[in-house]
């Protein structure tokens, strides 16, 4: 089997170099041509000599299928994995630049029940390389500089720990793309000893937690995850989190019609949270055919969030994108509709 050089640091290519019989300094230049340079076929590497070239494989993902919204301009991409599984990645216009949501699993185990990307549980964790290449495909593909990118896509990327913070590294490497990593969001569902070993990785990434109620009795109707660890643990080591890195948690709060965006719900998020460095961020529920979860109406989603900030809860409401493409948050799966094309 063909080594993954994409997922390699720059020190570990520079010996698979010379492991190979090449000089040390081939390992720079190949770094830079996968991390700067962005090329798919190691024929292009045109200054490295020609039998290197022959011998060297890169693994790359398959554009399947593409849809652009009418809506907001939001695409969804469509990729093929090498071994035939597939994962979606969207990418999204604003006006301070492009973010691209990622995917860290092809699937999901945790269970989470107003998620469409975990129905069809876990196939198996994505490596760095292949994360990397969702953002290098998109640009290429594009045009267009990704400048924000956001964990959030299929998988749970805590449960996927050692090519998550690969990753990071990488797309962060001063010799590659060179993504500041205050410009990266991973979200969680919250797995508690995950997220105290990243708060000791010292990366200044924001991390978001999906939280999405404010009792354990009510988290645990949404998401499984609840009956393994409570909120006070979960909070124990966001505030832990905090303490390490000095950086300000997003909390995610899907809002359910009926179910989770009642004023006395928002009276209960506001205890919990008043004396946290939290930010929330309010989500409408988008929806998806297996679950009858309803999205909460703008009366309502308006009303809460004035209820936290009555109540001194820093909070914003996101914006749904790509919801005409089933591209917005939660709605993500391993495969688009059949009957959809690729729509360039």
């Amino acid at each position: 089997m063909n080594p993954d050089i994409l997922s390699m640091n720059l020190e570990e290519l520079t010996a698979y170099m010379k492991e190979i019989g090449q000089p040390a300094f081939r390992g720079k230049q190949v770094f830079e041509w996968l991390h700067k340079k962005l090329v798919r076929d190691p024929g292009e590497m045109t200054n490295l000599p020609a039998g290197l070239r022959a011998e060297l494989a890169l693994t790359t993902l398959k554009e399947l299928r593409r849809l652009t919204s009418k809506e907001d301009g939001t695409v969804k991409f469509l990729f093929g994995l090498p071994d035939g599984q597939a994962i979606e990645t969207v990418l999204m216009p604003y006006h301070h630049g492009h973010s691209l949501c990622i995917s860290s699993q092809a699937g999901c185990r945790m269970g989470c029940r107003f998620c469409a990307s975990t129905i069809g549980g876990l196939i198996r964790n994505l490596t760095a390389g292949e994360m990397l290449s969702q953002i290098y495909e998109a640009v290429r593909l594009s045009g267009q500089r990704v400048d924000n990118v956001v964990v959030m896509g299929t998988g749970e990327p805590l449960d996927n720990y050692e090519n998550l913070i690969r990753f990071l590294r990488l797309i962060s490497a001063p010799e590659g793309y060179q993504l500041s990593l205050r410009s990266i969001t991973v979200s969680s569902c919250g797995l508690v000893p995950e997220i105290r070993r990243l708060a000791e990785e010292e990366l200044p990434i924001t991390f978001a937690l999906s939280l999405h109620a404010a009792t354990d009795e009510e988290r645990r109707e949404l998401m499984p995850i609840a009956k393994r660890y409570t909120i006070r643990e979960t909070l124990d080591a966001c505030r832990y989190y905090f303490d390490r890195t000095h950086r300000r948690i997003t909390c995610e709060y899907s809002l359910v019609a009926g179910v989770n965006d009642t004023p006395e719900a928002a009276e209960r998020l506001s205890l919990l949270l008043r004396k946290e460095h939290f930010h929330v961020n309010l989500i409408p529920v988008n929806p998806i055919k297996e679950r009858d979860f309803r999205r909460s109406d703008r009366e309502s989603v308006l009303n809460f969030k004035n209820l936290l900030e009555k109540n001194g809860i820093n909070v914003t409401i996101r914006r749904s994108m790509g919801s005409d493409i089933d591209a917005a948050c939660g709605q993500l799966r391993l495969t688009m509709m059949q009957n959809q094309e690729i729509d360039h």
